[in-house]
């Protein structure tokens, strides 16, 4: 046991120096993002190399149901291999003994990565980069609101109650006071990631009521995608401590902002340790233009990774902080694809698209995909938009139903993701989109049922 506990990263080990470790949460990434898995004693985890857990937890949908998604064998339910990367392993400190969280990969019986894992996925994609020469980097951005509890689907979602004792207020972008309202939730926050070992860059009131905004420190795409999938996590309980929500949905209220997962990508040159986007001279290179084509071409198509559930097209707003096409521009954030200002050595492409809703290691796989396809077929980007691009045409799927056609058409995409997972991952969402239709709103109660 001792010998298992010196292997630890150094944050799991600082969090349990002069402690006893309880018990062990092996978990999983599904496609939605949920952690599934199993708590074990820490004295049977050091013993054990892999648990199993059904591939059927890759077909379920966001409400529970099940996708007929199991293949040509139909749902027999195999086990898979789940195995620890313990460079995952972490702190779950807002239990109430001594508890580590490790998340695992998941393998068939002949060794080979379950394809449609997410976290797998993203190692794929990760793993044609560096087949070509390239290290792909990545920093993402966290939006999120802190709302009131809402325990009645059929209410409203309300911003939560500031330490004022008045509701969250809106259009307070960047302001201290506005971050100082959520004061103890964020303080738990950066207290659970210290214990985590996560480097917090900053945290920003963005425009929404009770709106907030975490950036990542750049970094290995699949490193940053477990911050993100640990980091929903933490913040929910931090969230709870202080009897209020934390919701990562795209659009929660109305008449607010939607929450984004900006990424911003950058490739190193494996071979000199360069910026693949800056020349000798600093300038921008082809394989820049070549990314933004790719992202340009790619994007609509892969939509339905980056924007996973009806609502998270409701984010897609004209004038309201949201993308709602491909442009690409310089330090615009109208534009879908932005280039912020930076040195020739952190130059970096922006794509604005991806909502918080969608499951971090699939996010940023699409993304990368997109830019990948770029790379290697050499499509140039097309002239930089200057100007208020929320002028211009909507270029973006509007619903899931067209983004889902594009996805399911895609088939270079596909090759580069895995084309079982898209065969997977289609048939889960279409399960989805379909459950949603058989959903009648109150919108339809008020305006069609007295007056067609």
């Amino acid at each position: 046991m001792n010998d298992f506990i010196q292997g630890l990263p150094e944050a799991a080990q600082a969090y349990l120096e002069g402690r006893r470790l309880d018990e062990v949460e092996c978990i999983v990434s599904d496609l939605p993002g949920i952690a599934r898995g199993k708590a074990v004693p820490a004295s049977k985890f050091a013993k054990q190399d892999y648990f199993h857990l059904p591939d059927s937890i890759f077909y379920q949908t966001i409400t529970g149901d099940w996708g007929e998604a199991a293949g040509d064998e139909g749902f027999i339910e195999r086990d898979m291999i789940l195995r620890p990367d313990m460079e995952t392993a972490t702190a779950a400190p807002w239990t109430g003994d001594w508890t580590l969280q490790v998340i695992h990969d998941a393998y068939d019986r002949k060794n080979n990565p379950i394809p449609f894992a997410p976290r797998n996925v993203l190692k794929r994609v990760v793993d044609l980069y560096h087949k070509q020469g390239w290290d792909p980097v990545v920093a993402p951005e966290m939006e999120f609101y802190l709302v009131a509890k809402n325990t009645d689907p059929a209410q409203t979602i309300q911003p939560m109650m500031g330490r004022s004792g008045r509701p969250a207020a809106a259009r307070q972008a960047y302001s201290m006071t506005a971050v100082d309202e959520f004061g103890p939730v964020i303080d738990d926050i950066y207290d659970f990631a210290e214990a985590q070992g996560f480097e917090i860059d900053g945290i920003t009131q963005e425009g929404g009521a009770g709106q907030l905004e975490i950036n990542l420190r750049h970094g290995d795409p699949v490193k940053l995608a477990d911050e993100v999938f640990y980091f929903k996590r933490l913040i929910r309980e931090a969230a709870l401590r202080h009897d209020c929500f934390a919701t990562f949905m795209a659009k929660p209220i109305a008449e607010e902002p939607g929450s984004a997962m900006h990424i911003h990508h950058s490739v190193i040159d494996m071979e000199t340790g360069g910026n693949l986007f800056s020349g000798p001279q600093g300038g921008e290179t082809d394989a820049f233009f070549h990314f933004i084509g790719g992202l340009q071409n790619y994007l609509p198509s892969a939509v339905a990774m980056l924007a996973p559930y009806v609502n998270s097209y409701r984010r897609y707003v004209r004038d309201h902080a949201a993308p709602i096409n491909l442009a690409w521009g310089r330090d615009n954030r109208t534009t879908g694809i932005r280039i912020p200002i930076s040195g020739p050595a952190s130059r970096r492409v922006e794509n604005r698209l991806a909502g918080m809703d969608c499951n971090p290691y699939l996010g940023i796989a699409a993304s990368l995909a997109c830019g990948y396809l770029g790379l290697m077929e050499e499509k140039r980007a097309g002239p930089s938009f200057k100007g208020d691009a929320y002028e211009d045409e909507t270029e973006l799927p509007r619903v899931m139903g067209e983004a889902l056609d594009l996805f399911e058409e895609a088939e270079a995409l596909h090759q580069v993701l895995h084309p079982e997972f898209a065969r997977v991952y289609s048939i889960i969402k279409r399960t989805e989109y379909e459950e949603f239709l058989q959903v009648i709103s109150p919108w339809e109660r008020e305006h069609l049922l007295l007056n067609v």
